[in-house]
């Protein structure tokens, strides 16, 4: 039998929503990031694809306002903006049919870009795989999913008409990922669970969010999913590594994020560079949300013409 890790800690569901408050008390965060995409369309046989790890920049500010710079060897690769309802994304490197400058609305529910994943002579290497998972993802990546796994949004209180939120006890065997630990050994970890459930026209109580906490030695937020309108789940947060990020008004936050979209197929892995370096609530200037097609890029303007057919910037 897996080890039941302990002690583990009791907290009732006020104690769990302060958790999340004292979180999302944080108004904006800038700093360097360790990232790294996996393609997981093949996910449903046991196959995910991961590509190498390359550096970013990333400002993000409430509300829904986001700077992304990816790099790799100071090369940029792609950049991606939001005002907090448009969304920006240029496509800097990889094939010449990849690259783009890519516009549309934050909300707005967008047919996924594909890629064939093949080469200029038909052929379909690991390399252009690579490139066509880094597109396919940046091109399907929405700002709001980005900004909320760093800004966690916070729980209202007392919460808003039709909202309702649920608390139960929860235990998963995973492995066991403690420095000492034996290669394949299992454990079981506790866990609090708390549901946001919003109450539809028709009286069903429909999930929102759900919240998990590690109770081991401590209340920890590891991960939020969200939920669309039909209870269906859209987003998966897990977070890990909570330590002091920031400089003198340091606040404890978790250190790595991974952000998984199952419907567009992609994993997101991001990770601070040197936590302590990290800006906390500095307020940026509104332009710093726009990113202009000074590249020369063809667009995709996906509000015009649904993203069917590039055109040349004016």
């Amino acid at each position: 039998m897996p080890q039941l890790l302990t002690p583990l800690v009791e907290a009732n569901t006020t104690q769990l929503i302060a958790e999340v408050n004292r979180q999302a008390a944080v108004k904006a965060i800038h700093g360097k990031l360790d990232i790294q995409f996996q393609d997981t369309s093949f996910a449903s046989s046991g196959l995910a694809d991961k590509f190498r790890r390359v550096d970013a920049t990333v400002t993000v500010q409430r509300p829904g306002k986001v700077y992304l710079a990816i790099q790799f060897t100071f090369i940029d690769i792609a950049k991606m903006t939001s005002d907090g309802e448009h969304f920006r994304v240029a496509i800097l490197q990889g094939d010449e049919k990849y690259k783009r400058f890519i516009k549309g609305t934050n909300n707005a529910d967008y047919e996924q870009f594909k890629m064939d994943g093949r080469d200029k002579n038909g052929n379909q290497t690991k390399e252009v795989r690579a490139e066509r998972a880094t597109v396919s993802a940046l091109s399907n990546l929405r700002p709001q999913h980005l900004t909320d796994a760093f800004l966690i949004r916070p729980i209202v209180q007392p919460a808003a008409p039709g909202y309702f939120y649920a608390r139960s006890e929860f235990f998963e065997e995973e492995a066991d990922a403690r420095p000492q630990a034996k290669k394949g050994t299992r454990v079981v970890r506790g866990y609090y669970l708390l549901e946001e459930l919003v109450q539809s026209a028709a009286g069903e109580l429909i999930p929102k969010r759900r919240y998990w906490f590690d109770r081991v030695g401590s209340i920890k937020l590891a991960r939020v999913e969200t939920f669309d309108d039909r209870g269906v789940l859209e987003t998966e947060v897990k977070y890990d590594g909570e330590t002091a990020v920031g400089g003198e008004h340091a606040v404890r936050l978790p250190s790595r994020i991974e952000l998984t979209r199952r419907k567009d197929e992609y994993s997101i892995s991001m990770s601070y560079q040197a936590p302590e370096t990290v800006t906390l609530d500095h307020d940026y200037e509104p332009q710093v949300f726009v990113l202009e097609n000074t590249f020369g890029l063809k667009e995709v303007d996906l509000d015009n013409r649904n993203g069917a057919s590039p055109k040349d910037p004016p």
